[in-house]
């Protein structure tokens, strides 16, 4: 099975002449389309989109500067480093990050229930990746989580990072809204129901670095099986292949994006807006024997063994409410989903897997 591609363009070419939240201006064939998106989101939890907006070739600029910033010495990277700020800037080195699977027993008790075909591999410790965490968008000047929204962190040696990172994040950002309007025109809500709550939220360009020169074992785990904490999760094509993907009927799936295309994937906010209608999709990234095949390709071009991915965490804004939104509080599990600051949320979501502080860091 191969996911579905939606292509976003007829959408967009008429995005600028809707106003308000009305929809009465969309013809058939997007409304069609945006229930397509708003279906396959809950049926899948993952979504291959193209956009005109974000080129292959943009998505190659970032991953060969990130590529460079990678290969740099473990004690460079780690100049970088924030912990105090809940690693939410700069880089966070590996064998910190704590797979959701290794720490969340009720979690652990639905993997063993899973058939051996789908189960996941098992993690034995923290991730072997790297990883940094790069805002994008505006922050509130007034939030209660000022961890959540600091001063990004710019490693010296990169003349182009600024600029670098903010054209592709602002890119995958405004595909990522599309994506939300859509299928909030899907799931029969306002237009601008996902995007009102987005505005100023803590948007993360947060690409991954797995160095395959030294893990390149079979099996080796980068990102143990998890899901995302935040809204939706964008991103661009990498190098090398190794994502695995859980359909909602529990079955496990290879991700292939083509070229020109970018991933879209569920998080836990969208599952709280949408009273588990959507739920978050669960995913790892591991050694197969096709990342082994493109390392020895790699190898024979000259080319970098850092696997980069190129992902972009969408945020709903800190100190916005997350609740189920308009008909989805009428759900009947919508009592799973108790209002909370969406700031809040995400903190306790870092605490479990290690990437927050004491309490009381500021």
């Amino acid at each position: 099975m191969e996911l579905p591609v939606v292509d976003l363009s007829p959408y967009l070419e008429i995005a600028g002449k809707i106003g308000g939240d009305s929809v009465s201006h969309l013809g058939s064939d997007i409304l069609e389309s945006c229930r397509e998106v708003s279906r396959i989101l809950k049926e899948t939890g993952a979504l291959l989109v193209k956009d005109p907006r974000c080129s292959a070739e943009d998505n190659d600029r970032f991953i060969d500067m990130m590529e460079r910033y990678f290969e740099m010495t473990d004690d460079f990277k780690r100049l970088q480093e924030r912990p105090n700020l809940h690693y939410q800037v700069g880089v966070t080195p590996e064998g910190v990050e704590v797979p959701r699977s290794l720490v969340d027993e009720e979690m652990q008790e639905k993997l063993k229930a899973m058939p051996e075909e789908y189960q996941p591999h098992t993690p034995k410790g923290p991730d072997h990746k790297w990883r940094y965490m790069w805002r994008i968008g505006p922050r509130p000047s007034n939030t209660r989580f000022k961890e959540l929204n600091s001063e990004p962190v710019v490693p010296k040696g990169f003349p182009n990072w600024e600029e670098t990172m903010d054209s592709w994040g602002y890119k995958m950002i405004s595909a990522v809204e599309v994506v939300a309007e859509m299928a909030a025109i899907g799931f029969g809500l306002p237009k601008d129901a996902f995007t009102s709550i987005m505005k100023q939220g803590p948007h993360l360009l947060a690409p991954t670095g797995s160095d395959l020169s030294r893990y390149n074992k079979e099996g080796t785990i980068f990102a143990g099986y998890h899901y995302d904490l935040n809204f939706l999760t964008i991103h661009g094509r990498s190098r090398f292949p190794g994502l695995y993907i859980w359909l909602r009927n529990g079955k496990k799936m290879a991700v292939k994006v083509p070229v020109g295309c970018l991933l879209i994937q569920t998080g836990k906010q969208i599952e709280w807006l949408t009273g588990g209608e959507c739920i978050a999709g669960m995913h790892e990234v591991v050694v197969t024997s096709n990342t082994i095949d493109a390392i020895n390709s790699a190898k024979e071009q000259s080319r970098s063994l850092w696997r980069v991915s190129s992902t972009l965490f969408a945020h709903i804004a800190s100190d916005a409410e997350l609740k189920p939104l308009g008909h989805f509080a009428e759900s009947p599990l919508a009592s799973n989903y108790p209002s909370i600051p969406a700031g809040e949320f995400v903190e306790q979501e870092l605490s479990v897997i290690n990437l927050k502080g004491e309490k009381g860091i500021s």
